[in-house]
């Protein structure tokens, strides 16, 4: 069977209709463009054989032939903007065949199980998803195949082809999942080439992912009013296009995704079910990872470079504590899904990277102020250094606003001491706050510091005002050329608005006290006790004295916070061991 002939068969009927009822938006919006055109013609070759003459005739070729030659040009405009546009296209790390010869070789006959066309590429997102991704716009479309001629595929030709739609695959499944569910929770997705390869389906997809591309590009700022006022005719008439073709276009991959998914069911359909169990693990681990371990790096100019096998730690960790999980921890002993690849830890260090920029929108390559970090030097080099970086932040506002130190006289320390931040807290005011400028910062939410002390909201206001101008000051310097705001070269794309996916919304201004108060308790504790920083699979940065986890803690400084009662927290640091008038060390 043919390749065409098989993708017709491969079509859900319901989807071919809305495919064509896609492709009739088109054709009557071309219908539109050429109508002046037509009735143009009709006049000049009436007028030039004798039939239509006279004065009304003449005036109408006077107003229907520019008119005609406008619409032309203006359709002609359009058509350019929607043909050089490039289709958002998500940012992945590509996995080349040489790189991945058995995961290749698993999709493929995967693909040969379920009688479709093996996608032409794989690659990989940090996130917990997979899809098939068309790629055939000559800006991004992958290179053809080559026939390597293996024995599976001997004396058949290859059924891959360059214009199949790329396999993107969650990267946290690969070393989560194991190799036998890795393969049944592709099926349904490798399934939908099959459909893919049908032209009427092909051909909406293209319509329809040129009109959002142009919409895309009509709607970029930072371009002159001429420009402007012209992409906004086109952006016009494309959101015209899509908004006729929007459910038709639903339908049709509604239709798709319906015929995928029965057509994967004769393949490895028990074991699916197992698959999307590990998914939703999977998703949960993985969220913690990146906003309880990742983000705290990430935002001191450090990104983890193993971020896939720490999945695999914080799902580990996960089904130690969680006795529903027990099971999911005899499955390490089978083999992971990872081992399809030739070089996981480089892979794993590309995907790491990426998610940095996804998630929160670090430069593209390493550089002095973005640099990785590996599991085994993360309690020390960032865990530490966020601590004594929050704690000497805390003091430098003590110090505007005039704070003294803590004892009397002669007995006052040298150095910064955590006993300084409680009785400051505690103490009565006898003026008020120094004031903080408008222009400098937004003031936390008064709910939010409502049932916090006087001293409590003007260091919340003084925190939030230091953060946002750090983070102005960073968004300020340029990434470089190679970083993620260099420009793009083509001037119809615009891809530099990351992160794309933030990861959490910003911090409030109880929060930002919390945590700043926390870093110098734990501060006090190392410098005074002996505690270490660790790193905690779930929960991020942690402290251990005496070898155990301090999880009592943040309830005590919350206490502190909201009613001024520093008793929770004196008594805390007392059971420890901790003396809070004794000076630490700062970043």
């Amino acid at each position: 069977m043919s390749m065409s002939g098989a993708g017709r068969e491969q079509g859900a009927p319901g989807a071919r209709a809305r495919a064509l009822a896609v492709l009739r938006v088109r054709s009557r919006a071309l219908a539109v463009a050429l109508l002046p055109a037509a009735a143009a013609v009709i006049l000049l070759v009436g007028g030039s054989t004798g039939r239509l003459t006279g004065p009304g005739w003449d005036l109408a070729r006077r107003i229907v032939t520019p008119l005609a030659v406008l619409v032309l040009l203006l359709a002609a405009g359009v058509a350019l903007v929607v043909a050089r546009a490039r289709p958002a296209v998500s940012p992945t790390v590509p996995i080349a065949e040489e790189a991945a010869p058995d995961l290749y070789r698993m999709v493929r006959d995967l693909a040969d199980r379920l009688g479709v066309p093996a996608p032409s590429a794989i690659a990989l997102t940090p996130d917990c998803d997979s899809w098939l991704e068309d790629r055939t716009h000559p800006a991004h479309a992958p290179p053809p195949p080559e026939d390597h001629g293996d024995v599976a595929h001997a004396g058949r030709p290859s059924r891959r082809s360059p214009a199949a739609p790329v396999l993107v695959i969650g990267s946290p499944f690969l070393w989560w999942m194991r190799v036998a569910e890795l393969r049944a929770l592709l099926a349904p997705v490798v399934a939908g080439t099959g459909p893919s390869a049908h032209p009427d389906i092909a051909a909406a997809r293209r319509f329809v992912r040129g009109l959002d591309a142009a919409v895309a590009v009509t709607s970029a700022p930072d371009r002159g009013p001429v420009p402007r006022a012209v992409l906004a005719g086109v952006g016009w008439v494309a959101r015209l296009l899509l908004h006729g073709s929007r459910v038709h276009a639903a339908e049709m991959e509604r239709g798709v995704a319906a015929a995928a998914a029965e057509r994967a069911k004769a393949v490895d359909y028990g074991l699916r079910i197992v698959a999307q169990e590990q998914v939703g693990l999977a998703y949960a681990g993985w969220d913690r990872l990146l906003t309880r371990v990742a983000l705290p790096a990430w935002r001191m100019g450090r990104w983890p470079a193993r971020l896939n096998a720490g999945v695999v730690a914080a799902l580990t960790e996960l089904s130690r504590r969680d006795r529903l999980a027990e099971g999911f921890a005899s499955r390490l002993g089978e083999r992971p899904a990872c081992d399809l690849l030739e070089e996981p830890g480089a892979v794993d260090e590309a995907t790491s990277l990426l998610a940095a920029r996804l998630f929160h929108g670090g430069p593209a390559e390493t550089g002095p102020d973005w640099s990785p970090v590996h599991w085994g030097d993360y309690p020390e080099e960032v865990v530490d250094r966020k601590w004594r970086t929050d704690a000497a932040r805390l003091h430098r506002i003590l110090d505007a606003l005039r704070v003294p130190p803590a004892g009397e006289g002669t007995q006052a320390p040298d150095g910064p001491t955590l006993a300084r931040v409680l009785t400051h807290l505690t103490s009565a005011p006898d003026l008020p706050p120094a004031p903080v400028s408008a222009a400098d910062v937004l003031a936390p939410d008064e709910d939010d510091l409502a049932a916090g002390t006087a001293h409590s909201a003007a260091l919340a206001a003084r925190l939030t005002a230091e953060l946002a101008r750090e983070e102005a000051a960073a968004a300020a310097v340029p990434a470089g050329p190679q970083g993620a705001g260099a420009p793009d070269p083509d001037p119809l794309r615009d891809d530099r608005a990351l992160p794309l996916f933030p990861l959490q919304p910003p911090r409030t201004g109880r929060e930002l006290l919390a945590d700043h108060i926390t870093a110098m308790v734990c501060c006090a504790a190392m410098d005074t006790v002996g505690a270490a920083p660790c790193l905690d699979w779930l929960d991020g940065p942690t402290l251990l004295v005496g070898g155990a986890r301090a999880t009592d803690l943040p309830p005590q400084v919350l206490t502190l916070i909201e009613d001024g009662d520093p008793s929770g927290l004196r008594d805390w640091l007392t059971r420890q061991g901790i003396r809070p008038e004794k000076p630490v060390r700062l970043a």
